[in-house]
């Protein structure tokens, strides 16, 4: 069996959580038998990151071209925060287009979903993001009400927690129920809310 490659892109001002919940979903799901290989990457060399809440990450390495690639959020809502820089700086979201091109699926927590948008694989798609950047999403997207929205390679998740939801939705589309559960039971978490699934 092939083992998928997800790769889970930081930068300054990124949320943990966002990142990590997913990031540790993942590999639970690896321990109960999911063929799955999960790295934390930048898009250039650099001995660390720093996350919206002060946590300095050492990255894996560098952005490739993985199966599925992971966009946490963190810092829309401030003029020069994480995400509302990375969209002005453009080239995370130059990358997701091109890697969303190349036929990866793309994945984002939180207001990820900006980079998404501003690169162009959201348009009139159904998506959702963290409840300060909805209005924002909307000149971009469908927006819907739901804790995840899955629209095959494209995939959205709310605030912050929800990307615990996200891993585990995407570890039952990919691995079967049985990983997802085992995963849900290692972390103790009760799965919530609904998932939009627009491709069957």
């Amino acid at each position: 069996m092939t083992t998928a490659t997800i790769e889970i892109v930081l930068f300054d001002g990124f949320d943990e959580l966002d990142a990590v919940g997913p990031y540790e979903v993942f590999d639970y799901g690896r321990q109960a038998g999911a063929s799955l290989e999960t790295s934390l990457v930048t898009l250039e060399q650099t001995d660390h990151v720093r996350a919206s809440h002060g946590m300095r990450v050492e990255p894996d390495g560098v952005l490739g071209e993985p199966d599925l690639l992971v966009v946490p959020g963190g810092g829309w809502a401030s003029d020069d925060g994480g995400v509302r820089r990375v969209v002005d700086e453009t080239r995370l979201p130059n990358a997701v287009a091109n890697l969303h091109g190349n036929g990866t699926t793309i994945a984002s927590v939180c207001t990820g979903a900006m980079i998404l948008a501003n690169a162009g694989v959201l348009d009139d798609r159904p998506a959702t993001t963290h409840h300060t950047a909805l209005e924002d999403l909307t000149e971009f997207a469908d927006v819907v009400d739901s804790r995840v929205v899955d629209d095959g390679d494209i995939l959205t998740a709310g605030g912050v927690t929800s990307g615990i939801d996200l891993a585990l939705w995407l570890l039952e589309r990919e691995f079967g129920e049985d990983v997802s559960d085992s995963a849900a039971e290692v972390l103790e978490h009760e799965r919530q809310g609904t998932v939009h699934r627009e491709a069957e």
